[in-house]
């Protein structure tokens, strides 16, 4: 699946990197511990979190993430989204909480 498909089907707001869209996405991880994320989350991953600072672009990228995916309509700063453009890490966002976003991209994956 690509981040397009993802993008459109749950109506995420795309913050950076639009033309990074036909990413592909094997799966994703939800969390806001860095640590937690830097030991567990996958390559092709997206991320699926709250947090916005700019240490979040130095996870993704270290862990080659598809993406990020910001809930509950928390916006990244300018220097996030700077960070990010560098390092071609697609933000996304979305009003909904984490939990919600999480089963919506689980059943996407399960229906393809």
């Amino acid at each position: 699946m690509d981040l397009k498909t993802i993008v459109k089907s749950l109506d995420l707001e795309v913050f950076c990197c639009e033309n990074r869209l036909d990413e592909s996405v094997d799966g994703g991880y939800s969390g806001d511990l860095l640590s937690d994320v830097m030991a567990n989350a996958r390559k092709g991953n997206v991320w699926i979190t709250r947090q916005v600072h700019p240490n979040t672009v130095a996870v993704a990228t270290l862990k080659e993430l598809a993406a990020i995916i910001v809930v509950k309509g928390a916006k990244p700063d300018a220097d996030t989204l700077s960070k990010a453009e560098k390092e071609s890490i697609p933000i996304l966002g979305s009003s909904l909480p984490a939990f919600e976003i999480a089963g919506r991209i689980f059943k996407l994956f399960g229906a393809s």
